[in-house]
């Protein structure tokens, strides 16, 4: 393979946010696998930070909480990512990748996918490759389903597995606190058990079983007004009962976040974080406090969002 052509930085050094699901609605169980989303992700002020700098030979490292449960091997996302670039683009990819994590790590806040985003820019800046913003959507997608929101940010309705995007309108900042739980979920296993849980309750599991999901008018009107109150009447995630299901003590966060002031309190995505809707920063600071001393979560961040996307920093 030929080498990248020559870019005037050493190292490049991106910002990616963490992610929630106010909606997410899971269809049936498709043919391949797959279960068709209506996932409206809202990015928020939880950030981790990929740099990539030449090197001789492929390498990555990872620092920062829970930084040993992250692989550090070729299956990590994003060294995946920054060879799927080189080899779209017939280059060596040559290039040490330094994770450091502030996003839960198998929290449901798609702190992998934001990895992967992130090193797809940093690599795309480092080797001077300056691909189209459009392509490396299309590359983000073919790493994962949450890898193109966490390099598109603000808000958005993910729709097929959830990579396919269409940007929504915020008419203001939602203030969250999110309780970490100790220990992880896997994303597999979670939506496994959603498919279990339904064939238990009667209704089926298969795509021809359950109706086609769809974003919520009111809470897209909700997002729009910038209205917290409304907001926390809508949201709503399909993969919470199978979190709580596979890992019961959630339930106990939930209750403590709500007794605690929040508006609303819900698992993020397929957990094991909570994600709790404040009125405002002032709320936001007192509850993470509250869950802090709860008992009932290891760490409690209060933040906001729209953040914006992948940022070289």
């Amino acid at each position: 393979m030929s080498q990248p052509a020559a870019a005037p930085a050493r190292t490049v050094t991106v910002r990616v946010p963490a992610k929630v699901n106010v909606q997410l609605s899971v269809g049936g169980l498709r043919a391949d696998g797959f279960h068709p989303l209506a996932n409206v992700f809202l990015a928020v002020g939880l950030y981790d930070s990929v740099s990539a700098t030449r090197a001789e030979t492929p390498r990555l490292t990872v620092s920062g909480p829970d930084a040993a449960l992250v692989p550090q091997d070729r299956s990590n996302l994003a060294a995946r990512a920054a060879r799927l670039l080189a080899q779209r683009h017939g280059i060596e990819a040559a290039v040490h990748l330094h994770l450091a994590k502030d996003i839960p790590v198998a929290g449901g806040m798609a702190g992998g996918s934001a990895d992967a985003a992130g090193a797809l820019l940093a690599c795309d800046r480092l080797w001077g490759l300056d691909t189209p913003r459009e392509e490396l959507l299309a590359l983000c997608a073919e790493l994962g389903s949450d890898v193109p929101f966490s390099f598109a940010g603000g808000a958005a309705l993910g729709q097929g597995r959830g990579e396919v995007l269409t940007p929504l309108e915020v008419g203001g900042d939602f203030h969250w606190v999110f309780a970490v739980a100790d220990g992880g979920l896997s994303t597999p296993d979670v939506y496994r058990e959603c498919d279990r849980l339904r064939e238990a309750e009667g209704t089926g599991a298969a795509d021809t079983d359950v109706p086609e999901p769809v974003a919520s008018e009111a809470l897209l009107a909700a997002l729009r007004g910038g209205d917290p109150q409304a907001l926390a009447a809508t949201v709503h995630n399909d993969l919470q009962a199978a979190a709580l299901s596979l890992r019961p003590a959630l339930a106990e966060t939930l209750t403590a976040g709500l007794e605690a002031g929040a508006l609303a309190g819900l698992v993020s995505g397929s957990g094991p974080t909570c994600a709790f809707l404040l009125p405002d920063a002032d709320s936001a600071a007192r509850t993470a406090h509250a869950l802090t001393t709860s008992g009932t979560c290891r760490a409690a961040r209060p933040t906001s969002g729209p953040a914006p996307g992948a940022t070289v920093v």
